[in-house]
């Protein structure tokens, strides 16, 4: 093959010549391939599915968007294809997607809009824009399809809902050479089996990099040899995410896999542990498998606690025993079940509120009583929950609150089911309060005097009596010394 034969063929990128034109054409995606054209069928037949958005996630490079392109192009659908990175504002956002979901196609049967990457907004700054999306999905006249590598960020939580969920596996070895073999020979190119076996391994399942990597190798020599690839392909040494992660834990084939996946993760190591933790039971079958997967795990967790509190290096051993010892404790083959949100992760979200509330409650405490925030957790709060809850009447609660100055999440936070209640009671306190400070200040402008009754009262509702003053106490003080006196005189 000349050099400018080589050019020539070379312009236009492999990875969007050799692109699957037919939804059979994308390899190892039988699920995945089966709920979606089902999905999209609904929408041709007039009637659209109760979810109008379908999240396709899995690892970079599996045919999550060629799929899509595959369906449109063999049912004349019309795509409108944006990058959800680069659409992240509420005000992007509707004027894009929220314009494609209402047209009309140009030409075809129908439109899909394709929201690539939408893992890539933000939580804190693009918070705007997943409200606007979440907005448009319900109404949405045209089908919505988004991609994520990692659907289980806390920011996607509200669109999962709102979504139907396509799991796309990771390509194995087998697949993508047999991809590289028939590219390269409609390039009649050269090519050795074992070279692009390396470009596979290379590739850690992305298809996508591995055609990249094929291709620079025969645009710069014509040809595909296993010595040419090991001195011009590197490895990837990338960060893993969530769900590759887990992929690797669960399916890896050699420990070496599995323990690169679980030291390259992007996830710390206690949230690792909890995914796996609450995993284990949906992909593995028997319970001989549960009880060697958990005591790995188990000794994992042991192995970091001392790595943190005395020494590092035996980090290593909890890289074993999370990656190659609860993947290698499956002797049975594996159960069919999605990924599971792990429960402690999500009782933590839930709770964060009522943390934040504790918190604030113990730090006004605390000041206000002089002692620690740690005493009021755990000998101030205990009561006040007591006599918030426990108590017959709601007033001693309510008048608690009016003298602390408690919001009303504080309130809702000690109260319990009984909240109500005691903001019913703090209301009424405070009405009752407002109209004998109007009657007294009235009394006073017409020279009457205060009557009994607005004398002032105690925490819980009983009269106080006026405290004297400073020269009334002295003298009373002065009296009682003179009479004590008295009486010591005429016993000696």
């Amino acid at each position: 093959m000349s050099l400018a034969y080589r050019h020539f063929r070379g312009k236009v990128p492999w990875i969007i010549k050799y692109r699957p034109k037919r939804v059979e054409d994308v390899v190892n995606q039988d699920t995945a391939k089966k709920v979606l054209v089902s999905w999209i069928k609904e929408w041709l037949s007039g009637k659209p599915p109760s979810k109008r958005a379908a999240l396709l996630y899995g690892p970079p490079g599996v045919g999550k968007t060629s799929l899509v392109e595959a369906i449109a192009n063999e049912y004349k659908l019309e795509v409108v294809e944006l990058n959800a990175s680069d659409y992240r504002r509420a005000s992007d956002i509707r004027r894009v997607v929220g314009s494609a979901a209402f047209k009309k196609p140009l030409w075809g049967r129908g439109i899909i809009i394709l929201l690539d990457e939408i893992d890539g907004i933000s939580a804190k700054e693009d918070a705007g824009g997943l409200s606007e999306l979440l907005h448009i999905i319900p109404r949405t006249a045209n089908p919505i399809v988004m991609t994520a590598n990692d659907p289980w960020k806390d920011a996607l939580k509200p669109l999962r809902e709102h979504c139907l969920l396509v799991e796309f596996k990771e390509l194995g070895l087998t697949h993508i050479v047999a991809i590289l073999q028939r590219i390269c020979d409609a390039e009649g190119l050269y090519c050795e089996r074992e070279a692009l076996r390396y470009i596979a391994e290379k590739a850690e399942g992305d298809v996508r990099a591995a055609i990249n990597d094929l291709q620079a190798v025969a645009e710069g020599y014509g040809k595909v040899t296993l010595s040419l690839v090991k001195a011009l392909v590197r490895g990837r040494e990338k960060s893993v995410n969530l769900w590759r992660t887990l992929t690797a834990v669960f399916y890896s084939k050699y420990a070496w896999q599995v323990k690169r996946a679980i030291s390259n993760s992007e996830e710390d190591y206690e949230t690792l542990i909890a995914w796996i933790n609450d995993n284990i039971p949906r992909r593995y079958s028997d319970v001989e498998d549960y009880y060697r997967a958990y005591e790995a795990l188990a000794r994992a967790t042991l192995f970091l606690t001392r790595a943190k509190l005395s020494d590092w290096s035996l980090l290593s051993y909890v890289f074993d025993l999370m990656g190659p010892g609860v993947t290698f404790a499956r002797k049975h083959p594996h159960a069919k079940m999605k990924y599971a949100y792990p429960e402690r992760i999500k009782l933590l979200a839930r709770l964060k509120e009522t943390r934040e509330t504790r918190e604030h409650l113990a730090e006004k405490l605390a000041s206000r009583l002089l002692t620690s925030k740690a005493t009021v957790k755990n000998e101030v709060i205990p009561v006040l929950h007591f006599i918030f809850r426990e108590a017959p009447s709601p007033i001693p609660a309510a008048k608690l609150a009016l003298g602390y100055q408690l919001t009303e999440k504080e309130v809702k936070f000690l109260a319990g089911h009984r909240a109500s209640e005691v903001l019913k009671a703090i209301e009424k306190i405070k009405r009752a309060r407002a109209a004998e400070a109007v009657e007294a200040e009235a009394s006073r402008g017409e020279g009457k005097p205060v009557e009994a009754a607005r004398r002032p009262v105690g925490l819980f509702g009983e009269p106080l009596e006026p405290q004297p003053s400073k020269r009334q106490s002295t003298k009373r003080s002065r009296s009682r010394s003179r009479t004590s006196r008295r009486r010591q005189g005429t016993l000696f």
